[in-house]
């Protein structure tokens, strides 16, 4: 059995959540998604490259300073 693209996960995910604000209107929801997304993507590249700050900045089309300022803002980095 395959995974589902990433982008039916997110998807169905969105419609989840509306459906748990039973009618509420929601608030920042583009910062929210990019923060709920961006900490687990920046964990796993991380990981992937071995802590290695220039490796992940390059796969990820960030400048590397760009990349610690993320990882710092996440508590992903000791300050």
């Amino acid at each position: 059995m395959s995974t589902p693209p990433l982008t039916d996960c997110v998807k169905a995910n969105i419609e989840a959540y509306f459906n748990d604000l039973d009618g509420t209107e929601p608030a920042n929801m583009h910062d929210m998604l990019t923060r709920a997304v961006e900490k687990p993507l920046l964990e796993v590249v991380m990981a992937r490259a071995q802590q290695n700050q220039s490796r992940a900045a390059q796969w990820l089309g960030l400048n590397r300073n760009t990349l610690r300022k993320k990882l710092l803002e996440h508590g992903l980095l000791d300050g």
